[in-house]
């Protein structure tokens, strides 16, 4: 069962099922667009006083939203949040831009659909431009990621450890991970996850993943696990479907322990190390490449071929005319 199903309040559900059964979206972009609006509404009852100051954001309900708080959102308010997601959640154009996208997108429906505004007041929200042109992916060198993982510890260091190991070794996306079943790990060391778009595709569980896997198994709960999930390979402290922003926070914990929380690394960060370190260090065929991430284009995973700069100074430096000079020059 999804998050929304519980937390959301009917009028955010309705949209949310639309979204699902009418347009046809996937799961797991179902519940990022609930995970945005979230965070809105937490934002907009932190606002108005509507909680008290004691409440953490991450604990503030929303099962309460109705009309009367969702009419009241101004154009301000809107762009408060987006200056709030720069300056204290520090999230990078790409997440604002999929925030706004979630926000204008709900408030169109309730305008379109279902005729509760004759304009949508979030309709002149601009989205900030999510990409630069051929950005590079910001990603962790080979030393930083064994740091990374030599820093893990605390009473759930064999989870926390088998999942930065599943991240920075298979290039996961934090929804596939989540979803994870320990019954999707096949005796061959694959396992089967569900990516963009609900398509499924094998991944390869090396030695370094086996391993993390079978340490964490000795010591994952079986009594007192939720019936729902009792199958869900990666549990929380509460013995249910560890959550994303669980495991948000614990990457965020280790990355700040080596000294990278303030430098924009993030959970999706480690996916592009994965990718990076495949093609540098591995020699991986940008094909086998966009296999192994899920990519839809092969466009996508081109971009890790821009990444190395010692491959592109190697590859002047083979060139057979490369030690060719003008007569008379030694």
């Amino acid at each position: 069962m999804s998050n929304f199903a519980v937390e959301a309040s009917d009028i955010v559900k309705d949209y949310l099922y639309y979204l699902q059964t009418v347009k046809g979206r996937s799961p797991q972009t179902v519940d990022e667009y609930f995970n945005d609006l979230r965070t809105f509404f937490r934002f907009i009852k932190t606002k108005r006083g509507l909680v008290p100051s004691s409440v953490e954001f991450g604990d503030i309900p929303v099962d309460d939203v109705d009309f009367d708080l969702i009419s009241s959102v101004t154009l301000t308010d809107a762009y408060e949040f987006m200056n709030y997601l720069l300056r204290v959640r520090k999230n990078d154009k790409s997440a604002r831009a999929r925030k706004t996208t979630s926000i204008k997108s709900f408030y169109k429906y309730l305008t379109d659909k279902k005729g509760l505004f004759t304009e949508s007041p979030l309709r002149q929200l601009e989205r900030p431009n999510a990409r630069e042109k051929n950005p590079l992916p910001k990603y962790l060198t080979l030393e930083q990621s064994i740091e990374l993982l030599n820093a893990v510890d605390g009473k759930f260091k064999e989870r926390d450890y088998c999942i930065l190991t599943f991240f920075l070794n298979c290039g996961m996306r934090l929804a596939e991970l989540v979803a994870m079943d320990y019954t999707d790990i096949r005796s061959d060391n694959t396992a089967q996850i569900i990516g963009k778009g609900s398509k499924k595709r094998i991944i390869y569980l090396n030695d370094a993943c086996m391993t993390a896997y079978k340490a964490y198994m000795a010591v994952r709960p079986v009594d007192g696990v939720r019936a729902d999930d009792k199958y869900a390979l990666f549990l929380s402290s509460r013995n249910k479907r560890i959550s994303r922003e669980n495991v948000q926070k614990l990457v965020y914990k280790y990355l700040e322990k080596i000294g990278l929380d303030s430098q924009g690394y993030s959970v999706h960060k480690l996916r592009h190390t994965a990718a990076t370190l495949m093609y540098q260090h591995g020699n991986v065929d940008i094909r086998v490449l966009k296999d192994v991430l899920g990519h839809e284009n092969l466009s996508t995973t081109e971009i890790y071929t821009h990444l190395d700069s010692s491959q592109i100074e190697n590859a002047a430096k083979s060139n057979p005319l490369s030690h060719i000079k003008p007569k008379g020059n030694k």
